[in-house]
């Protein structure tokens, strides 16, 4: 795995010898870098949310971190040990304090990297390896002080508490203060005459201008013009300044010759160790800043109970992560619903009317098991779920003319492939299939796929209008999207455990030849 550090892969030091090596993996630190985008994020929304956690975190490449989730037990709770040290607010202070110490150090590395004048690097790099040093001592410190209980933060402890006191990063703060104290006794004067500039020691002459403000108080009668010279708040020198600073330097020659030979020997100074838990902990930081308002309005949020060897599933209170973000955005109300699987179950069959919730349910369904294979804090409470080898998804899509075939035959493509690469450990979302043919033809294909997936003992949601597929043994559980009764064209968004009531496929030819109830009594009311 890849160190994080903003001037190239050649900016980090090699590290000690030591046991921890990071927050996020148990063992040796996976190669998520690289990993690319899963076939299934879009479908689910997972592509939305990880954009939306990462805004402004683009620096440390985190995308790849949530695109491979862990598929054992002991290292998803590795990660669950970890946020139950950032839960107390002392640890996740000094944990934010110490990201934004290295994140200004950054800032620093890049004003180097951007000016042109060599003693202006110099100095940028001299202040980015003060930050630094100030954000590691003082991490160091703060967790010597708190409670800790994952092995992931004790071992970020013992191997801060060995390199601050180590010979190479003691000696690194000590010159790194040297140089500054340095530079901040400098005094000089410069003289302007006409277009000359000179430039010479300061030798204690007076300040004039705190004479000429004595001179000039009696005259003043209220608050007059500042004429003061404003500089520049962008970092660049000009050629100007750039030459007087020569001089000055010409003149403190030991000083900066001194600061030069610190830039050669320290031009890799970040511990690798350091730089790798810069990076990963940013994965638990922007995921708990992401859920941080949701949880404000008081959606809940838990740590699933995992298993790789049953596949009993339930979860209360859960919900879409991606739609949930928009609807709390927009100051709407959001609905859970409740799932569970118990004995044989595997297959949750999803049928109701049109635009009632049934596709979010199964996005959510997704979510949760992806969600938990990245050992995160999953939307809802009292959840337990099985930690699945892949992920599949089949939902609607536009016709590619460049595949040469129809509709219903692509989909019946695109469900072979995900038969044939899905095993007993997946997790199938089978979303609105075969809506592009008839009611026949669905039934049969639709039985067809159930058995194949039953025979693989895969946990599966299927939506579907044909409700037949609901009653295909006791792996399959009916659910249905619910109306209210009074008003059946008014949606709850509620998907229950309910049998079929044999009404999917005629509420959806009613709603697409305009036969709904509603639009039946708006017509009435004309």
């Amino acid at each position: 795995m890849s160190t994080h550090d903003d001037r190239g892969p050649g900016a980090l030091a090699r590290s000690p010898a030591t046991a921890f090596r990071s927050v996020l993996f148990e063992r040796e630190p996976a190669g998520a870098d690289g990993t690319p985008e899963p076939d299934f994020f879009s479908d689910l929304h997972l592509d939305q949310i990880v954009e939306a956690l990462l805004a402004g975190r683009e620096q440390y490449d985190l995308a790849p971190f949530f695109y491979q989730p862990l598929h054992d037990v002991e290292a998803v709770r590795y990660r669950h040990d970890v946020l139950g040290d950032l839960a107390r607010a002392p640890v996740l202070d000094a944990v934010r304090a110490f990201a934004q110490g290295m994140r200004q150090m950054r800032e620093r590395l890049a004003l180097m990297d951007r000016v042109y004048y060599p003693r202006q690097k110099q100095r940028w790099l001299l202040d980015a390896v003060a930050a630094y040093c100030e954000a590691v001592a003082t991490l160091a410190d703060r967790l010597e002080e708190l409670e800790l209980r994952s092995a992931g933060l004790l071992g970020l402890r013992d191997h801060l508490a060995r390199y601050t006191a180590s010979p190479e990063f003691t000696a690194l703060a000590a010159e790194t203060a040297e140089r500054q104290e340095e530079l901040s006794r400098i005094r000089y004067a410069i003289h302007i005459k006409g277009a000359r500039v000179t430039v010479s020691h300061y030798r204690d002459e007076p300040d004039m201008t705190v004479e000429v403000e004595r001179t000039f108080e009696k005259f003043k009668r209220g608050a007059g013009e500042d004429h003061r010279l404003r500089f520049r708040d962008y970092p660049e020198m000009n050629h100007v300044e750039a030459q007087i600073l020569d001089r000055v330097a010409k003149l403190h020659s030991d000083v900066f010759g001194r600061l030069e030979e610190f830039c050669e020997r320290h031009s890799d100074y970040v511990e690798e160790t350091i730089g790798r838990f810069d990076r990963e902990v940013q994965f638990y930081l922007a995921y708990l800043e992401h859920i941080e308002p949701l949880k404000a309005s008081r959606l809940r949020f838990s740590q699933p109970e995992v298993s790789t060897a049953s596949k009993e599933e339930h979860a209360r209170d859960t919900f879409d992560l991606a739609l949930a973000a928009k609807l709390v955005g927009e100051e709407r109300p959001v609905v859970c619903n409740d799932l569970r699987l118990t004995g044989d179950e595997r297959i949750l069959v999803v049928s109701g009317p049109n635009n009632g919730g049934k596709t979010t349910f199964a996005r959510t369904f997704g979510q949760l098991h992806h969600l938990a294979g990245l050992g995160l804090p999953v939307p809802g409470s009292d959840v337990r779920l099985f930690l699945p080898d892949r992920v599949f998804t089949h939902f609607e899509r536009e016709e590619d003319i460049d595949t040469l075939r129809g509709k219903f035959e692509d989909e019946l493509f695109r469900i072979r492939e995900i038969l044939q690469g899905a095993t007993g450990d997946s997790v199938l979302i089978m979303n609105e299939s075969f809506g592009s043919t008839t009611l026949r033809d669905a039934r049969v294909v639709g039985a067809e796929i159930m058995r194949q997936i039953i025979e693989l003992d895969a946990l599966c949601v299927f939506v579907t209008f044909v409700d037949e597929l609901a009653s295909m043994g006791p792996s399959t559980v009916s659910m249905m999207s619910t109306v209210i009764p009074e008003d059946p064209a008014v949606r709850t968004f509620k998907v229950v455990r309910k049998p079929a009531d044999g009404l999917a496929y005629a509420a959806a030819i009613a709603e697409k030849y305009g036969l709904t109830y509603r639009a039946l009594r708006e017509r009435v009311a004309r």
